[in-house]
């Protein structure tokens, strides 16, 4: 038969009480980090990465669209 011991137990206790206690306290502080970090980022006025594909994508097809004007006008130029 195995005895228990009373203090062992009750240690054994406050220790898991503080492991969740501890585990809580980091998930709080984890959504205010990143509430914190939100706010200033939003207060920088930094674009997402989505606005900043579309106007990379925007430039791609004006860069395309002046190499065939160029190109087009380079043709005119040579008829002359």
């Amino acid at each position: 038969m195995q005895t228990r011991n009373k203090v062992l137990d009750d240690i054994s206790q406050l220790m898991s009480n503080a492991m969740g206690v501890a585990q809580g306290a980091r998930a709080e502080a984890e959504t205010a980090m990143k509430s914190m970090m939100d706010r200033w980022l939003a207060d920088r006025d930094f674009v997402t990465r989505e606005e900043f594909d579309a106007v990379r994508a925007m430039a791609q097809k004006a860069r395309e669209e002046n190499e065939a004007l160029k190109a087009r006008l380079d043709a005119l130029e040579a008829q002359k």
